[in-house]
């Protein structure tokens, strides 16, 4: 996985928290499903990358 990669995924985590985190605060149950969505696919991401990097290995 190259380092870009690896910041993308990162910021759209941490996006996904923050998302996630106001939607809890403001009672905004589509604003914490966003977040919670956008962690998702960062995590999908990461392990699509790491499934990658696995078969380069080989």
């Amino acid at each position: 996985m190259g380092l870009g990669d690896k910041i993308s995924n990162a910021a759209e985590d941490m996006g996904g928290k923050a998302k996630e985190a106001a939607g809890n605060a403001t009672n905004n149950d589509r604003l914490k499903a966003e977040g919670q969505a956008d962690q998702v696919k960062a995590d999908a991401k990461k392990v699509g990358e790491s499934v990658k990097d696995e078969f380069k290995r080989d």
